[in-house]
């Protein structure tokens, strides 16, 4: 036995679900994603492992005030503008998410029960999208209703201003956000 192997490694593995993702997500989808649409292993203390390692090309989205989002795990590789992440930008990038899944697997004319299931649990937070007979339609509309455009318009000066101040962040800053800084007692 060589010792080599042709199973891509937990970085490559996070990246193809990121890639097809398109966005900043949580790392249990990103597994979920993985386990159910690409040959790997990838798991969660095997992604958490990877978090702060520059080499992996994995960093944190980043809040409006710089600091890490919490949860959602971003390719280094993409511009700051994809990275800073405002809540109704987030869920408008999670619909679109669905979206890419749902076309992804429809290309595939021979996928299992595990992206049928993923799938399913993508529906779940799609309005109407358990019982829609087009799970792409349902997410399209969704997407284009009129309260989630306009609150997406209405973060986006906010978001500008933050990629813009990124801009003047160290590299590691930009990669992996701010320090939080503690709340401080006392003084009030």
């Amino acid at each position: 036995m060589n010792g080599l192997s042709t199973m891509p490694t937990t970085a490559e593995q996070a990246r193809h679900a990121l890639l097809l993702l398109g966005a900043p997500a949580s790392p249990r989808l990103l597994v979920d994603v993985h386990s159910a649409l690409f040959d790997g292993d990838l798991s969660m203390p095997a992604l958490a492992s990877l978090r702060r390692d520059p080499a992996s090309g994995l960093c944190a989205a980043l809040n409006l005030d710089l600091t890490p989002a919490r949860g959602l795990v971003a390719l280094a590789e993409w511009p700051l503008e994809r990275r800073v992440v405002t809540p109704a930008g987030q869920r408008a990038a999670e619909l679109t998410a669905v979206i890419r899944v749902a076309e992804f697997v429809a290309m595939r004319p021979g996928s299992g029960r595990a992206a049928h299931r993923l799938l399913r649990a993508l529906a779940e937070d799609v309005p109407h999208g358990p019982e829609a007979l087009d799970l792409v339609a349902a997410t399209r509309a969704a997407l284009e209703a009129p309260e989630l455009v306009a609150a997406v318009e209405a973060e986006e000066p906010m978001r500008a201003v933050a990629v813009e101040r990124a801009q003047h962040l160290s590299q590691e800053q930009q990669l992996y956000g701010l320090p939080a800084v503690p709340h401080q007692r006392g003084g009030e």
